[in-house]
């Protein structure tokens, strides 16, 4: 397989099953932004090869199943309506995101206000992969019915939950300072 088609040279793409569509379609933006999400994701994760922490392993596990998740999020968002996708997000898939959201934010002192996103770099860059996250979520629930049934925008919810609670993680982890919001300002 090539690496480039030139089918795209004139903004038309396909989606799976071959439609063609116009490359600012809704379901394009949709999953192009949880494959953004998923590249600021591997970034973080970069940031993490030189540094160890007793837990790092099974913190990396679960990042880089969701990285692998999202990729069929993305192959959901590109399956037009009506048609068969062959992989399906479950609700398990949504419970292991919480799984880990229960067990990581259980080592973290509980907040009273807003976190600022800082730290170190890689709680700072799960922190922009949160907000990408949260734009994906916004172009997913703007499909409306197009989703038949799909959990995707429940997924994403939660997996902005789990990369906020994540970047508080790491960031204890590697003894960096957790800017709260101050109110007197």
């Amino acid at each position: 397989m090539r690496i480039y088609t030139r089918s795209g040279d004139r903004g038309i793409t396909s989606l799976v099953y071959g439609k063609r569509v116009p490359k600012f379609h809704p379901r394009v933006e949709a999953y192009g932004t949880c494959d953004e999400a998923n590249a600021m994701i591997g970034l973080a994760l970069s940031f993490l090869e030189d540094v160890d922490w007793q837990e790092k392993d099974a913190f990396l596990q679960v990042m880089y199943r969701v990285q692998t998740v999202l990729f069929h999020v993305g192959a959901e968002l590109s399956t037009p309506i009506g048609k068969e996708v062959y992989w399906k997000l479950t609700k398990d898939h949504i419970k292991e995101l919480e799984a880990a959201i229960d067990k990581w934010d259980a080592e973290l002192p509980v907040l009273k206000t807003f976190v600022l996103p800082s730290g170190n770099q890689p709680s700072s860059t799960l922190q922009v992969a949160r907000t990408i996250v949260r734009r994906a979520e916004r172009l997913i629930a703007a499909l409306g019915d197009e989703l038949d049934g799909s959990l995707a925008l429940s997924y994403m919810n939660r997996l902005s939950d789990l990369l906020f609670v994540a970047s508080r993680y790491v960031n204890k982890q590697l003894g960096g300072e957790e800017r709260l919001l101050r109110t007197d300002v």
